[in-house]
């Protein structure tokens, strides 16, 4: 156990000083044994350490050489310019726009950049149907019956002992499931807002949150957002007492990526806490980190139960089983109420399979299987835009999740290159769908989650050609 801890700390410190550039492209690292030395380790912790620097691309080994820090494809790109969206209140949806990528999901002859799911190849999928059979054979009824309004036990109970992972300290009674992400987001909106309270966002933002905010009467405020370090709290500062709620996806956000450091996280709970209104906190992606440890979330410093967690497994093991859940600290009795308001019962074989997943010990094994194969597909597709995008590209640097947000010159419209691009069975998400604003047309998100080959890396090729001949 201490040697986990161990090489987790030492590779982690080592990738802090390569991503800073304190540690240059070439340098040499320690030896095996020089690391054993320097740190009080035995042989096998210190190649753990080299393992987790080569599988995450920061290293690479030289026969009879040693170790070597690797050339960081990200850095031949220059990052997103920060949001500066309009301080204005807006409501300008792009309901076309919506209405033609959302018209592909499901689709099987379409290369689906668009969609923000891991696909299939990377899932468990005979795992998950042994579940669903051990599910229906085993619960009550089976699982034709309702189960608690609160939801299903072991799951609560395996999500309760998990936020360990990110020092949560959550208890069974402290959660609620859902039927997926958004129905928990749903009920913290209609719970928390009432028509013409302003709820602030980051911006861009997932264009779900954004219709749903519109749906229930809410104004949305978009704030400034760094495409590294999240919402700008200077400008969250500036509107704290315009707004009436707050929801923020801390962790690998989509389109960005982004991912708010721990003293951010602690000013912006302290700052919200202060004004007593309440923070939506979306941590959907939180699992799917490409470093050595999972991020905190905000929820990791709440004492006065304002920050509503919201996740489910959607985004790592199964978008179709609806699997969500909250954690709504004060506000627990008022989400009760909506969710029997709303749907009585969560779905209860799905959430059986799902908890007996989790309770085999499988759930973590797979986490790494798929953390791995999203940090390759990131480093696949900054090497083909490389190739095959026009110069001045611009690109953020996921540090998790599963989007990857380009900038273009402003010579191309996305919404435009979205209509070439489906000519070619191409389906992308153009920047407009993550806003209420008039921005961000030169920008489109890209999902990581497909499954890296080939047809892939051609339909890039192709996506990089129609951006190049709108120029």
């Amino acid at each position: 156990m201490k040697d986990d801890f161990l090489y987790l700390e030492i590779s982690n410190n080592i990738a802090t000083l390569i991503r800073d550039g304190v540690l240059k492209v070439g340098d040499r690292l320690p030896s095996v044994r020089t690391l054993c030395q320097e740190h009080n380790i035995s042989m096998n912790t210190a190649k753990r350490v080299f393992l987790e620097l080569e599988a995450q691309s920061l290293i690479n080994s030289k026969p009879q050489s040693g170790y070597f820090v690797s050339h960081l494809p990200y850095q031949r790109f220059a990052l997103p310019a920060v949001s500066k969206p309009s301080p204005v209140l807006n409501n300008k949806e792009p309901e076309e726009l919506l209405r033609k990528v959302y018209a592909n999901t499901g689709k099987k002859d379409l290369m689906l950049f668009s969609v923000g799911a891991p696909a299939g190849q990377l899932l468990p999928l005979a795992k998950l149907n042994k579940e669903i059979m051990y599910a229906t054979r085993d619960i009550a009824a089976s699982g034709t019956a309702y189960e608690q309004i609160q939801g299903n036990e072991d799951l609560l109970r395996l999500i309760a002992a998990r936020s360990l992972s990110w020092g949560g300290r959550l208890r069974e009674d402290d959660l609620i499931t859902t039927a997926g992400g958004m129905n928990a987001l749903s009920f913290c909106m209609m719970a928390l807002g009432k028509p013409g309270d302003t709820i602030a966002m980051e911006s861009p933002c997932y264009p779900g949150s954004l219709q749903l905010a519109r749906s229930l009467g809410l104004k949305v405020l978009e704030l400034p957002t760094h495409p590294v370090t999240g919402v700008e709290i200077e400008a969250l500062k500036k509107v704290i007492n315009k707004i009436n709620l707050c929801l923020l996806v801390p962790n690998f956000n989509t389109p960005l990526g982004s991912c708010m450091p721990e003293e951010n996280k602690k000013e912006v709970v302290a700052l919200l806490t202060k004004h007593n209104i309440p923070l939506i906190e979306d941590d959907i992606y939180g699992d799917l980190f490409f470093g050595t440890q999972r991020p905190k979330c905000c929820k990791t410093f709440d004492t006065e139960g304002t920050v509503l967690l919201c996740s489910s497994f959607s985004k790592t093991l199964a978008p179709g089983y609806r699997a969500g859940w909250v954690a709504p600290g004060k506000y627990k009795e008022q989400i009760l109420k909506l969710k029997l308001v709303h749907a009585i019962s969560s779905p209860t074989i799905t959430h059986a399979a799902v908890a007996s997943f989790l309770k085999s010990g499988r759930y973590e094994h797979h986490l790494r299987k798929l953390r791995s194969a999203l940090q390759q597909n990131y480093l696949h597709y900054i090497d083909a835009i490389a190739e095959y995008f026009p110069e001045h590209t611009k690109i953020s640097r996921p540090q998790g999740g599963l989007a990857l947000w380009v900038e273009f010159n402003k010579k191309v419209n996305t919404a435009e290159l979205f209509d070439s691009a489906m000519k070619y069975k191409i389906s992308i998400a153009p920047g407009r769908m993550f806003t209420f604003q008039d921005q961000f047309e030169n920008c489109m998100r890209l999902s990581i989650g497909l499954y890296w080959g080939e047809d892939v890396r051609l339909k890039l090729k192709q996506l990089g050609g129609l951006v190049r001949s709108m120029l």
